[in-house]
């Protein structure tokens, strides 16, 4: 019993996020998460999540892809040097990525005539 306690605290303390960021892009988000190994040292998760969206009308289901890399301190430079290096690149073939829009949600206080006839489209259930 006590064996098992234990494990379940070193467990609870090799999951602890030390800090995080989330980086929205779209329809994923990329969530850096920096966490504490069982010898104490400093990791980095990085955790894509992609909605998606399963069925049509009343059985249409949402769930998340998720996909995580684990990177280790030793391996910082290497990683950062080779992200920099094929950035680089695909920047030099295609040029520079058009930025997203953010989309900004304003609170609908009064609805038009027009709004209201507006054939409701299947998407119009989700909040993006």
């Amino acid at each position: 019993m006590e064996v098992e306690k234990r494990k379940i605290e070193i467990d609870k303390k090799d999951n602890e996020i030390v800090y995080s960021k989330a980086i929205k892009a779209g329809k994923r988000i990329y969530y850096l998460d920096v966490k504490k190994s069982r010898n104490d040292d400093l990791f980095l998760a990085i955790t894509e999540s992609k909605k998606k969206i399963v069925g049509y009308d009343d059985d249409a289901q949402v769930t998340y892809e998720k996909h995580k890399i684990f990177l280790y301190k030793e391996d910082f430079d290497k990683f950062v040097e080779g992200l920099v290096d094929v950035v680089s690149f695909i920047k030099q073939e295609q040029g520079e990525a058009p930025q997203r829009e953010e989309r900004v949600y304003e609170e609908k206080t009064e609805k038009t005539v027009e709004e209201d006839e507006k054939p409701k489209s299947f998407f119009d259930k989700f909040k993006f």
